[in-house]
């Protein structure tokens, strides 16, 4: 268990909130299943992130774009019931939000009826700020993310490092300022220059979570699969693994084979 799991009171966008003021680092992790999400909540994560890279770890996609808005609420839904401490966010997927507003409030009103998720996370800028704005209004709290946003894969036709030119810059800053005007309660940025998240996080109030965009941000966020171990085919340089559970999980599948073929599982003690 964490040394940092202090006490059980529920995360909140609000405590989000103290949390920046105070200084104290925010630790998110995605999770797709209720298995993982109670030991990731029991260890003491502080926000959970049913992410559209489920599309990618356990639908076997080579991007986030197939998965849709029914199999989003399906794991959020499991996720939920295995969490009682951390905050729980989940991914508005592609179709379900760009260009069309009344869309995106009814996509993020299924999620939080059906599943029973406490915030939506939507990416995009000025782009989709009509969208972000119509679910704000109807009192669903929003998760911003910048910077290289999966969902516009197609458009960019790289994942490279975002926000490296002044006027791709220029542009984050303003979306992130406006997504903290119109009432964000956090925004993730993702692979961009450590420098220019610094500068973001320091410029406005609301959390700053990062994913390959350095240390000066307010929080870090990782796909658990990438930081375990399981998915070893994905190795940028922002990655951390803290596990090697692919290695793990084949010795023990191989060693169980093993013991059925030479009828050393089950012994005596283990049948009836």
């Amino acid at each position: 268990m964490s040394t940092y799991l202090k006490e059980q009171r529920k995360v909140t966008t609000h405590r989000l909130f103290e949390m920046k003021q105070r200084g104290e680092k925010i630790a998110m992790l995605t999770a797709y299943d209720y298995s993982m999400a109670r030991l990731i909540d029991d260890a003491g994560m502080d926000v959970i992130l049913v992410g559209d890279s489920a599309s990618n770890v356990m639908a076997g996609n080579m991007t986030t774009l197939p998965i849709t808005l029914d199999q989003m609420i399906y794991h959020a839904k499991s996720v939920i019931k295995g969490v009682k401490r951390a905050l729980v966010v989940c991914d508005l997927p592609f179709g379900s939000y760009q260009g069309n507003s009344k869309e995106a409030l009814a996509s993020a009103i299924r999620i939080m009826k059906e599943s029973h998720a406490e915030a939506v996370k939507m990416e995009g800028g000025s782009e989709i700020r009509e969208s972000i704005e119509r679910v704000l209004c109807a009192g669903i709290p929003v998760m911003g993310h910048l910077g290289l946003t999966p969902q516009s894969i197609n458009k960019f036709g790289t994942y490279a490092v975002r926000a490296k030119e002044e006027a791709e810059a220029k542009k984050l800053i303003e979306d992130a300022k406006m997504l903290e005007d119109i009432g964000c309660f956090a925004i993730v940025l993702e692979k961009i220059p450590a420098d220019l998240a610094t500068k973001v996080a320091q410029m406005v109030s609301v959390p700053i979570i990062g994913i390959g965009a350095g240390g000066g941000v307010d929080g870090q966020v990782l796909v658990m699969h990438d930081m375990l171990g399981i998915n070893k085919g994905f190795s940028p340089r922002f990655l951390r693994r803290y596990a090697d559970l692919a290695t793990v999980i084949n010795d023990a599948v191989a060693h169980y084979i093993d013991d059925v073929k030479t009828c050393d599982f089950p012994n005596e003690k283990e049948q009836y």
